[in-house]
């Protein structure tokens, strides 16, 4: 018997405890479920995974977020994004440890079905659900704000509230939110490399509409906007990282990516890293840009605050257009590659049976088309119908838990498979992992009761459909439950 598999037993505790090999997870890497269709093709190097991290966090957080985020901490929001980022930078150490051991698609969730078992790793996965599917919505809800400055700029006309604004703000659903969902399903069904190709020239697009703007605020930049620097105090500053963390979901995307990569034990540690360094460097130099610009009461109630701050630097209508039209590409890519990852890990918990195995079924040319339709679908009525804030709030809450459970998985991996080939260690294991849980928990513990409660709610539903669809269709009880009849 492998000495990585515990012998089948079929209590409740067993099975919420038992673990999937990591010789299984990788063996398994590019078969879908059904035994029809092709295989996921290995086609993504180090740039195209780095751009695909990137792409996936590099948008909604900066153009909108950003805006949201002032009032909170003041000229501190540059700290605010600081601490977000260290709060990110721990996580991704850890990401880049169990991506080069365990080089799938599933990200966190396999992981943590690796290490901590199966029920932690469903909810992990479930979990993954608000960090990707929601933020994906919530992405688009930003996307639909630009849309309507720009036409808002050309025509002199605002799109109507009923198409531009969800119920909860005074419309009927959000048109534009929805169809740029719609836009990115069409062309993920194409290919993984297709739509890397395309992520990469919107990840150079987004860079040098940023920069097109630290260019134009520097020469307004004044020191005594910076004074008071913390008006709200850490408790401020605190809570902004908070919100902000929501700008950094999407840094472990190229985790999603493990069964598409070229070489993922060498590349995908890389990539988990080096993106997130370039992501922080960005939105620390934008962020004190903005607070140095225009004082940090101005911020107020200013949904796309970098445009404004651009159109009253120059005076020039054009050049809020232009850079609007800028965050519209990058804000689409960020809508592009989350949705990538979101469908990537539904792929992986269907081939485990613990969801439906549609969202496992691969087309000839080895691509989830219904499971990428299907999922499409669902995040564009919730983009359509939900506020920017709540989705925000729920995305954050979601991703701090499953980064939590990614840095405790780490320790647990090291000890019960000391042998296991890595392709990168954390450094300073065990504290930088234990760290990172940490403040996972800090920052979480900072989002409102509300977000909490909902959040609550959530993780008992998943727990429900755990217990009444997953645990009995799960891959591992069928094992359980063929080694037990041979036994008999």
């Amino acid at each position: 018997m492998d000495s990585t598999t515990t012998p089948p037993r079929r209590g409740l505790r067993a099975q919420l405890t038992r673990t999937k090999p990591v010789d299984d997870i990788v063996s398994e890497a590019g078969r879908g479920t059904g035994g029809t269709g092709g295989s996921m093709r290995r086609s993504l190097g180090l740039w195209q995974l780095t751009a695909l991290s990137i792409g996936a966090s590099l948008g909604t957080g900066i153009f909108v977020v950003l805006g949201e985020s002032v009032p909170l901490a003041g000229p501190a929001v540059v700290v605010s994004f600081v601490l977000a980022g260290l709060t990110a930078l721990l996580s991704a150490l850890s990401y880049a440890e169990m991506a080069g051991a365990v080089p799938v698609a599933g990200s966190s969730y396999s992981y943590v079905y690796a290490t901590v078992g199966e029920f932690a790793g469903w909810l992990c996965g479930w979990c993954l659900l608000l960090e990707y599917g929601v933020s994906v919505a919530a992405v688009a809800v930003g996307w639909g704000q630009y849309v309507s400055d720009v036409v808002h700029a050309v025509t002199g006309l605002g799109l109507p509230d009923w198409t531009a604004q969800p119920p909860g703000d005074g419309g009927v659903l959000n048109l534009p939110a929805a169809l740029v969902v719609a836009g990115a399903v069409l062309l993920l069904v194409r290919g993984a490399e297709e739509s890397a190709a395309v992520n990469a020239v919107m990840v150079v697009v987004k860079v040098v509409v940023l920069a097109l703007f630290c260019a134009v605020a520097f020469t307004a930049f004044q020191a005594g906007n910076l004074t008071p620097f913390a008006p709200l105090g850490v408790a401020g500053a605190t809570a902004a990282a908070s919100r902000l963390f929501f700008s950094y979901i999407g840094f472990d995307a190229a985790s999603t990516a493990g069964e598409e990569a070229r070489d993922p034990r060498r590349d995908l540690p890389r990539a988990i890293v080096l993106s997130l360094v370039v992501i922080t460097a960005v939105y620390c130099l934008v962020a004190l840009a903005a607070v140095g610009a225009r004082e940090w009461t101005w911020f107020e109630g200013v949904e796309v605050a970098l445009v404004d701050i651009l159109r009253e630097v120059t005076g020039r209508t054009w050049v809020g257009v232009v850079f609007s039209l800028g965050a519209l590409v990058s804000i689409a890519s960020v809508v592009l590659t989350v949705l990538y990852g979101q469908t990537r890990i539904l792929f992986t918990m269907a081939r485990d049976g613990l969801v439906p195995g549609v969202f496992g079924r691969l087309d000839r040319r080895g691509v989830p088309v219904l499971g990428t339709v299907l999922v499409g679908g669902a995040v564009a009525v919730l983009a359509a119908l939900v506020p920017l804030g709540a989705l925000a709030d729920a995305t954050s809450i979601g991703s701090l838990a499953a980064f939590a459970l990614v840095n405790v998985s780490v320790v647990v991996l090291r000890r019960a498979r000391p042998d296991l080939p890595r392709t990168f260690r954390v450094p300073l294991f065990p504290l930088t992992p234990l760290l990172g849980a940490a403040m996972c928990v800090l920052l979480a513990l900072n989002l409102g009761t509300g977000t909490w409660v909902a959040f609550g709610a959530w993780t008992l539903v998943g727990a429900a459909v755990y217990l009444g669809y997953g645990r009995r269709r799960s891959r591992l009880e069928g094992r359980a439950g063929a080694a037990g009849e041979g036994g008999r």
